[in-house]
């Protein structure tokens, strides 16, 4: 369904209240009080299972006696009565319910029942639903305040999404109390239907919004959340305080509102990789929606301090410390004009302490100073109330010289009754106020780790140094003789057989049934040699005296299977043992890894990398991440243990093969991307010595899964299936595939074979080379919401682009944009042609019914190839035209 019909909820035409009530105190009555309180300038028609009336105005017995349309219906009933109630909504052409009404899936069985007959109600409909379960929407630029919270916002841009209702009053009273003004509040409740992805969509497009800021307890489409929010967080900051972090804490959130909650460090993962800032703590949450929604986001790590106390500024540089980060130095410039006016005692560094006796001109003096240097990206103002000042004074002083900077500023009036008014000043200016220091460097901080994200999303992955090839037929075979033979766990030979069809290096590994087997192997791999128990029931070897190292002769060869053996029946006397498995010994080592997988029920496949051996579980140096991997990627999780400072090198350690690790970490990503029906894999130890990786022990399990690939994923794969040769009307052999990440070279090597006539009619600008961040924005796509394809030379020695297609998707994948740019040298050559069958052939696969692009008059290429393929021709105004081409009904012309 549409998220375009999330604007019949935020800014609908018409209301109906249903279970309005006559009565103060009831939820429908403060519904309905709270709409017109709130300004709402639309009809609002209340409907009453007992037909009284409210407020004055005739109620209605059903939505359809209404007698006009309604965009809008706000259910307030018992929740029993609720998929009757929808569909009359859905008879009635009713787009949007927000429904109130508690005692859904939180309930247990009973309510789970009811929302999915809610659900049935629905299909087909496109109504979208808020709720059940929830307390309802304000949207400030609509005047709408359709909630039963009794007081309203103020007016701003930054939303406020939260899975508690409970929250937004208590919100809402810190947003008076800090003047924060807000674009919307939404209660989501159980979200039976629009969930945090659609909100992120919508808001992420409504030009009344500039930070989005979310109480998250679960997730019901992570797949839609993280495509959403890759996509918004790189134009408006997401914040989310998600909730659940405790064994305790995530047994709460369920019970609360249906949701199942993951393991935390999974959701920190899931937030780095989409950009967006998490925060621990509901004070935090103030402080840090206090700064996005009043100042800029900073441009650097330059902070500066100034202060009218020393310790103070102590302790916000001692915060700053902590995270990782220093107040920047001062050029001599900056400090030699801060001497031309201040105290010679003045501190003469950053913090800039200007004493206890500074006046209100003095603190202006030397924020001016503090504005005007090149080094500085953000400011904070600590003022402590002294005999001698008077902070109402000094913030007075600054509210005009602090107006429309491009980097944040915040204040800290440290204290209580004395700096009250003070803080009332700067908040009134739109200066965040804090109480510490240290609140205000934390809140800081978070939005430096947002531009630093922006940074990362927009970072170019190098290629790999030779396109790596994998062997899944191979691999697949493995899998389904195991899943036929009801063989979930497989043995370590079998694991490393599935890995080494995807290039982790393995060493060899043969199993033996006997004792004498067992001699028999070890003399011929070649001793020293390592025997390990093999048994499907036993995860944890060691802990079963199921490994001996180190076996030199037939003697240990013997000694150790018995141990083996012994050992295995006293841990598990009903473990099903194979045998024992037998490799060559190791004796010296660099370095000891761990990399796996685990299906994580909300995220889908998950990857582990860190340090490894059988104290693992103790250090727990590991980094999570998403596949699909990228070198960018694969570097990233390595770099984010400590173990990788090892991996560089140390002290009489060789550096690793950083290199071939990436790949190792792409190669794994890929198989479990390639195979839903690994919910597990461990390879504990990857052994490294002498540059030389092997997986010397592995551990893979299996289940089968209705989820085809790679729909179980978590973000959208590169689609190699839309990778085709094609043979143009001219006769040239060319090879169409979807852009990558890696592209971004080759994009900006083609702009440079534009003409600057094309460049002007495809870009409506002048632009000399292709921005960076335009180069980002075109390379670096999600393959679910949007589509690039390229052209090139097919069996050339060196890649380059010929032309380029884009179909890019508005919220909810409602008429994508086309757009086609050829180079110059190649256009008239069908190439263009070959680019838009690919296209359009992939949007009547993904459900659309038609697509649109713009091109101005003198485009003639780009008018005759729109034609070509069946499309309309309209005058947009000026010199534009636009397109649009039928893609259900579409045939190529000529």
């Amino acid at each position: 369904m549409s998220i375009y019909n999330l604007d019949k909820i935020f800014a609908p035409a018409h209301i109906a209240v249903i279970g309005a009530g006559n009565k103060e105190g009831s939820i429908g009555y403060a519904l309905m009080n709270n709409i017109q309180r709130g300004g709402y300038p639309g009809k609002l028609f209340p409907i009453n299972p007992k037909y009284t009336t409210v407020s004055g105005l005739n109620s209605y017995p059903s939505i359809g006696d209404v007698g006009e349309p309604v965009d809008l219906a706000v259910i307030a009933t018992p929740i029993s009565t609720v998929p009757a109630i929808i569909q009359e909504c859905v008879a009635a052409k009713v787009r949007g319910a927000i429904i109130v009404s508690a005692g859904g899936k939180e309930i247990g069985q009973k309510g789970r029942e009811i929302e999915l007959n809610i659900k049935e109600k629905t299909a087909g409909s496109g109504i979208r639903i808020i709720g059940p379960n929830c307390v309802g929407v304000i949207c400030t630029h609509t005047h709408l305040h359709a909630t039963f919270a009794d007081r309203m916002p103020l007016k701003g841009k930054m939303a406020f999404v939260s899975q508690s209702g409970a929250l937004i009053g208590a919100i809402i009273d810190v947003s008076l109390k800090k003047q924060i003004g807000f674009s919307h509040f939404i209660s989501v409740g159980s979200m039976l239907d629009a969930d945090f992805g659609d909100l992120l969509d919508y808001l992420g497009n409504d030009p009344h919004v500039n930070s989005i800021v979310l109480y998250m307890e679960g997730l019901t489409h992570p797949r839609k959340f993280m495509s959403a929010a890759r996509s918004v967080s790189r134009i408006k900051p997401i914040i989310v305080l998600k909730s659940g972090i405790s064994a305790s804490g995530a047994k709460a959130a369920a019970s609360h509102t249906g949701a199942m909650a993951g393991e935390d460090a999974i959701y920190d993962a899931a937030f780095r990789r989409a950009g967006i800032i998490r925060v621990n703590t509901i004070e935090a949450l103030f402080d840090v929606a206090e700064l996005a929604a009043k100042q800029p986001v900073p441009k650097g790590a330059g902070l500066a301090i100034v202060t009218n106390g020393g310790g103070p500024g102590v302790m916000a540089a001692d915060a700053l410390s902590s995270l990782g980060l220093a107040p920047v130095g001062l050029r001599p410039e900056t400090t030699s004009k801060l001497d031309a006016f201040l105290p010679p005692f003045w501190s003469r560094g950053n913090p800039i302490d200007i004493l206890g006796d500074a006046t209100p001109e003095r603190y202006r003096r030397t924020v001016e100073i503090c504005l005007s240097a090149q080094e500085i990206n953000g400011l904070v103002i600590v003022f402590v109330p002294q005999a001698v000042s008077d902070g109402a004074e000094v913030a007075t002083s600054l509210v005009e010289t602090l107006q429309g900077k491009s980097y944040p500023i915040f204040a800290v009036w440290m204290g209580d009754e004395s700096v009250r008014k003070g803080r009332e000043i700067l908040s009134k200016a739109g200066i965040p106020t804090y109480e510490t220091p240290e609140r205000a460097i934390e809140s800081f901080m978070y939005m430096h780790a947002y531009s630093q994200n922006l940074e990362l999303l927009q970072q170019t992955p190098p290629k790999l140094h030779r396109t790596l090839q994998f062997r899944k037929d191979d691999a697949e075979a493995i899998i389904n003789h195991a899943l036929d033979n009801h063989q979930m766990v497989l043995t370590e030979p079998t694991s490393k057989a599935l890995l080494s069809c995807y290039n982790v290096p393995v060493n060899r590994t043969e199993i033996a049934t006997s004792l004498k087997g067992a001699v028999h192997l070890a003399q011929a791999i070649g001793y020293p040699v390592v025997m390990k128990i093999c048994s499907r029931d036993i995860s944890h070897k060691s802990d079963a005296h199921g490994v001996q190292l180190n076996l030199r002769n037939d003697e240990d060869a013997m000694n150790a299977f018995e141990k083996i053996m012994a050992g295995a029946h006293a841990y598990d006397s009903n473990a099903n043992i194979e045998g024992v498995s037998i490799q060559s010994m190791m004796e010296q080592t660099d370095y000891e890894l761990i990399l796996g997988s685990k299906n994580d029920p909300v995220f889908g496949p998950v990857l582990l990398f860190g340090m490894g051996g059988v104290m693992t579980e103790i250090l727990k140096d590991q980094a999570i991440a998403f596949p699909p991997l990228n070198r960018l990627l694969a570097r990233r999780m390595m770099e984010s243990t400590r173990v990788y400072q090892l991996l560089k090198g140390y002290r009489n350690r060789p550096p690793a093969d950083l290199d071939q690790l990436e790949e190792i970490l792409i190669s794994l990503s890929q198989l479990v991307a390639d195979f839903p029906e690994i919910v597990e894999l461990d390879i504990n130890p990857l052994i490294l010595f002498d540059n030389k990786p092997f997986a010397v022990d592995a551990r893979v399990i299996l289940k089968p899964s209705q989820t085809h690939s790679p729909l179980h994923l978590a973000i959208s794969p590169y689609p190699a299936q839309y990778e085709s040769v094609a043979i143009t009307e001219s006769g040239i052999r060319i090879f169409i595939r979807p852009i990558k990440p890696e592209d971004e070279p080759l994009l900006s090597d083609f702009f440079t074979t534009l003409s600057p006539e094309s460049i002007y009619t495809h870009f409506s600008s002048p632009m000399k080379s292709m921005p960076r961040a335009m180069l980002a924005r075109f390379t670096q796509i999600d393959y679910d919401r949007d589509m690039a394809l390229v052209a090139m030379r097919q069996n050339q020695s060196t890649e380059a682009f010929l032309g380029m297609a884009r179909l890019m998707s508005k919220p909810g994948g409602i008429e994508p944009e086309f757009s086609v740019v050829i180079g110059d040298r190649w256009q008239g050559k069908g190439i263009g042609a070959s680019l838009m069958k690919h296209l359009i052939a992939i949007a009547k696969e993904r459900g659309l019914s038609s697509i649109w692009g713009v091109a101005l008059a003198e485009n003639i290429h780009m008018l005759a190839l729109a034609r070509k393929f069946g499309s309309t021709v309209e005058f947009a105004g000026g010199s534009h035209y636009k397109l649009k081409i039928d893609v259900e009904s579409h045939t190529e012309n000529g």
